[in-house]
C-alpha cells in the first residue's frame, strides 16, 4: 500500500541566515522560522495527515508544532531523521572552515559521496540512515500519510534518490526553510523507489524576507 509523505525542512534559524553548518548541533528558529512554522500548520491543516514524525533536534520540532496543534497529533521524534553530521566544523560558515581547516574544505568541494568532513558523515552513510528512516516510517504507516519535518540535506537525498541521481556533486533542487513537499512510496520494502508529487512549494510564505542561499561551487 502506497505510503504518502508530506516532507518539510525545518524553519529559518540564525544559522541558516549565517550560512554556518548546523548539523546536529541544536539551533533553535529564529523570528522569522517561528513564523514560517506558524505557515506551514496553516498550509497542512486542511491535509488528511494521520502521524506526525520529525527529527529530534529544536529546530524541527519547533517547526512542526504549530501543526501538530492544527491538526491535533502527537509528535514523534526519530534521531535518524537528522541532518548530516558534518564534525569538528559544525558551527562554523565556509570563510570560517577555509582558515581553520582549509584541506578539508578543499575535499568537501569535491562534493564526494564516501568524503566526510572529519568526524563527519559521508554522503553514502547519510544516505542509508536517511532511506531507513524514511522507508521505517513507510513501512509503518503502510496506507496514510505522515508529516515529516527535517533538514535540507535530507531532503537532498530524498530527491537524489526519486531521481535516480548519484551521491556526488552538489544540491541539484530547491530547499527552502519551511517549503511543501510531497512524496509517494508505493513499497515500503524498496523505500528507493520515491515518487516526487510536489516539490519546494512556498506560496504560504510568499511575503516574507528573501532566504539565505548558500552557493555551492561545481
Amino acid at each position: 500500500m502506497t505510503t504518502e509523505l508530506i516532507l518539510i525542512r525545518h524553519g529559518e534559524t540564525d544559522w541558516n541566515r549565517q550560512l554556518r553548518f548546523q548539523g546536529h548541533i541544536d539551533v533553535p528558529l529564529n523570528d522569522v522560522g517561528h513564523e514560517q512554522a506558524r505557515r506551514v500548520g496553516e498550509r497542512v491543516a486542511s491535509e488528511s495527515v494521520q502521524h506526525l514524525v520529525c527529527s529530534d533536534l529544536m529546530r524541527t520540532q519547533q517547526t512542526a508544532a504549530p501543526a501538530a496543534l492544527k491538526l491535533g497529533l502527537d509528535v514523534v521524534t526519530s534521531i535518524g531523521l537528522r541532518e548530516q553530521h558534518f564534525g569538528i566544523v559544525e558551527g562554523m560558515n565556509a570563510e570560517e572552515i577555509q582558515q581553520a581547516h582549509p584541506r578539508a574544505w578543499e575535499d568537501w568541494l569535491k562534493f564526494s559521496e564516501d568524503h566526510a568532513m572529519p568526524e563527519g558523515e559521508t554522503p553514502r552513510q547519510f544516505h542509508a540512515r536517511v532511506i531507513a528512516a524514511l522507508g521505517g516510517i513507510a513501512a509503518t504507516h503502510r496506507g496514510q500519510t505522515v508529516l515529516v519535518v527535517t533538514h535540507g540535506g535530507v531532503l537532498d537525498m530524498v530527491w537524489r534518490t526519486a531521481r535516480g541521481l548519484g551521491l556526488n556533486g552538489p544540491r541539484q533542487s530547491d530547499i527552502p526553510n519551511a517549503g511543501f513537499n510531497r512524496v509517494r512510496i508505493a513499497d515500503p520494502d524498496s523505500p528507493t523507489h520515491i515518487e516526487v508529487i510536489d516539490w519546494a512549494d512556498t506560496a504560504h510564505l510568499a511575503d516574507l524576507p528573501p532566504q539565505p542561499v548558500y552557493v555551492q561551487r561545481r
